[in-house]
């Protein structure tokens, strides 16, 4: 069913009106409570939610009805689809940032806007090893339910959204254009890709060409939308340095892939390291830090994928483990962390055969440790999840 489009006229034209930005965008609709009731203010209203006069001026003239008209009919030959803030469908977390745009242009399917998002990101011109890792870890969380968030720009942004697709995982592009424009032109074929399974999002009006100063602003849509960003190489003035800080400002998880200190594409990843976020090895290390509710979604689903279908024999999961380890294993669980004094008092073993069951259990990948004594099995290696 194609979209009614007469809806947005006056979210557009709010949008195209010079001199308004999403912040103040956001404080008109605070105080006037609806687009349309912005061309309806006076100018004193108007310069009481902080526009300068000149812009002020420009709302009351009307011009910008004008330019919103041409814009839906360009929205309309497109084929996308615009979302504002006031629909169910606009993402939840992207609406708890201090300045969320609010009007997008959407390619692809809207819905997964509000999954559970992580947004990888890192240089435009990576080492070998930052584009495996990287590649790797989108696919590992992408293959476990996890929506990969980047900006579809050349080096580890594209290592992502591709390690997310070879997962048959869902993946976000945010961009720093207009909907119409594709950048890099190397990357149309992997456009293509994510809108068929995922989507490409971008707040500026058709035909905005990639300037550099758009880049900055595009970043805070990718931290915004994201439980965690992943920061991988980058350098010390990178955009992915600044994607990750705007993370810490919107109190997100930020996770660092370390790097050769030596390298000066470690520099935004190390940095952010020291400031307090997670050093990252594998999905495990990202998943354990996300809220306690979406972690515990995700290790259920991956427990009950784990689980042998009907008349299928369950293959054994352990091999060569002592009678204490046994015991102390069996209490473990996958999707819940157990602290060690409940394994101590489950299991009635002596303390210190306990803590030397844990570590040989460890030792051998059969389990984590979380902070604060907390113990959580490891799903075996050997399987192949992919959970949708």
């Amino acid at each position: 069913m194609a979209q009614d489009l007469t809806r947005y006229t006056y979210w557009l034209a709010v949008l195209l009106t010079p001199g308004v930005g999403a912040r103040l965008a956001a404080e008109l609709l605070k105080r006037l409570g609806a687009p349309e009731k912005v061309f309806s203010a006076s100018r004193t209203e108007l310069e009481a939610c902080g526009l300068p006069t000149p812009v002020a001026g420009t709302i009351q003239s009307r011009s910008p009805l004008k330019a919103a008209e041409e814009e839906l009919e360009k929205v309309r030959q497109l084929g996308c689809r615009l979302l504002s803030w006031d629909e169910p469908d606009y993402p939840p977390l992207l609406k708890e940032i201090y300045d969320p745009p609010m009007l997008l242009y959407v390619r692809g399917d809207a819905a997964v806007l509000s999954s559970h998002c992580l947004a990888i990101v890192g240089s435009r011109q990576p080492s070998p090893y930052g584009q495996q890792v990287t590649g790797r870890l989108a696919q590992d969380l992408a293959g476990r339910g996890l929506t990969i968030v980047s900006g579809l720009a050349r080096g580890i942004d594209s290592t992502a959204h591709r390690g997310a697709l070879e997962a048959s995982g869902k993946t976000v592009a945010v961009l720093g254009c207009g909907i119409d424009v594709d950048y890099p032109k190397e990357n149309k074929k992997l456009r293509a890709q994510i809108e068929s399974n995922g989507c490409v999002i971008t707040e500026f009006p058709i035909g905005i060409f990639p300037a550099p100063q758009n880049f900055p602003i595009r970043n805070r849509i990718i931290a915004g939308l994201s439980w965690g960003v992943v920061v991988g190489e980058g350098g010390r003035y990178s955009g992915s340095l600044i994607t990750g800080r705007l993370a810490m400002e919107y109190n997100r998880q930020v996770y660092g892939i370390p790097g050769n200190i030596t390298n000066s594409r470690s520099a935004a990843p190390n940095s952010l390291i020291k400031q307090g976020a997670k050093l990252v090895e594998t999905w495990e290390d990202v998943v354990e830090e996300l809220p306690t509710p979406v972690r515990s979604e995700i290790l259920e689903r991956l427990a009950a994928a784990a689980q042998p279908s009907a008349g299928q024999e369950a293959l054994p999961l352990v091999e060569n483990l002592s009678a204490t380890e046994q015991a102390v294993f069996g209490i473990l669980k996958v999707d819940e962390a157990v602290h060690v004094d409940q394994v101590v008092e489950a299991s009635g073993l002596n303390p210190s055969d306990v803590l030397a069951a844990l570590f040989g259990l460890e030792m051998k990948g059969l389990i984590r440790q979380l902070p604060g004594k907390f113990f959580l099995r490891v799903l075996p290696a050997r399987q192949e999840l992919r959970v949708s």
